[in-house]
């Protein structure tokens, strides 16, 4: 809504939404007087006045509906002709959604500037669009927020994060210092708990223990890239499990060490090709810094006395004629 106003460049005098009894019904209490107040706060920062539709009123229902029903079927033509679903990320599609609203608001640009003129001003800024909580980092190396597991570095342990939840994204702080952005992870519709995980953050554990890779609930989460996972259950069908564990987490630890993810990851697609298992000597070898282009640091030590004369030009004399 709040990026709707500010494309818009004004406010209307009301907000109308559906009833919403079916988004309403399945929340307890608590979070049912949450999201009223929420809205209603929204509503107060940009001086809107809150009205829903008549339950039972089908044409009000409509009024509402029908829009977002064009627009979905918008979308699902444009994805006809772009041929292909698939998107290189959440940004590339939002990207895509932008420019058939933008469309479809340029066909109606005469009659919004009609209604312009009688919107009300926008605020001097916008109100918070994130929810804020507080979770504690578990001994696992992560905390979990509405059904989903989310890792972060192993440091973090015993340590209590403010958590700012986003639609598409969690900010992480200790304190008031920003540690890191998160993918947000949706449970599943029927209930099972999600994971978001990167592996940067429970490699130096998993290193201790390569034969917790097997148990992990997130296994198939914690691989960066398709090649990792096709890699880890070749060397399952291949090798006994202690094994296979501890060149899957040596493999990993190249990639977060050596800044080679996806280099590695072509490389192990090339073994994958020939059934090969990959040889970690060869790999850590041929990701290894260039000699060459090592950095030449010659560190210049500074004489004692330097020292002394720091240290006795801070002094000062007393009135005794000392030095205090």
């Amino acid at each position: 809504m709040q990026n709707a106003l500010w494309s818009l460049g004004g406010v209307p005098r009301e907000h109308r939404s559906d009833s919403l009894s079916a988004a309403f019904r399945n929340l307890d209490k608590d979070a049912r007087e949450d999201l009223t107040r929420r809205y209603q706060e929204l509503c107060t920062h940009y001086g809107m006045t809150a009205t829903r539709n008549n339950a039972g009123i089908a044409h009000e229902n409509g009024s509402i509906e029908a829009p977002h029903g064009h627009l979905k079927r918008a979308i699902e033509d444009a994805l006809l002709m772009r041929g292909s679903r698939d998107f290189d990320d959440l940004a590339a599609y939002r990207h895509f959604v932008d420019e058939i609203v933008s469309r479809r608001n340029a066909r109606n640009a005469k009659r919004i500037d009609i209604e312009r003129a009688e919107l009300k001003e926008l605020p001097n800024r916008r109100t918070t669009d994130y929810e804020e909580v507080t979770v504690r980092v578990t001994s696992a190396g992560g905390f979990t927020l509405r059904k989903v597991f989310y890792t972060v570095p192993s440091r973090l342990i015993g340590h209590r994060l403010r958590v700012r939840l986003y639609d598409d994204r969690l900010d992480v702080f200790i304190g008031g210092t920003h540690l890191m952005t998160l993918s947000r992870g949706r449970a599943s519709p029927s209930g099972k708990h999600d994971q978001v995980v990167n592996y940067r953050h429970v490699i130096h554990s998993l290193r201790r223990k390569p034969m917790a890779l097997i148990g992990l609930v997130y296994r198939d989460r914690l691989f960066p890239r398709e090649p990792y996972r096709r890699t880890f259950d070749l060397l399952i069908e291949r090798l006994a499990e202690r094994q296979a564990c501890r060149i899957m987490v040596e493999l990993l630890a190249i990639a977060h060490e050596r800044g080679c993810e996806k280099e590695l990851a072509d490389e192990l697609s090339a073994c994958l090709d020939n059934r090969q298992l990959p040889d970690i000597d060869t790999l850590r070898a041929r990701f290894a810094p260039d000699p060459t282009k090592l950095p030449n640091i010659v560190v210049h030590s500074a004489p004692l006395d330097a020292y002394e004369a720091l240290i006795g030009a801070g002094r000062e004399p007393n009135t005794a004629g000392g030095v205090a």
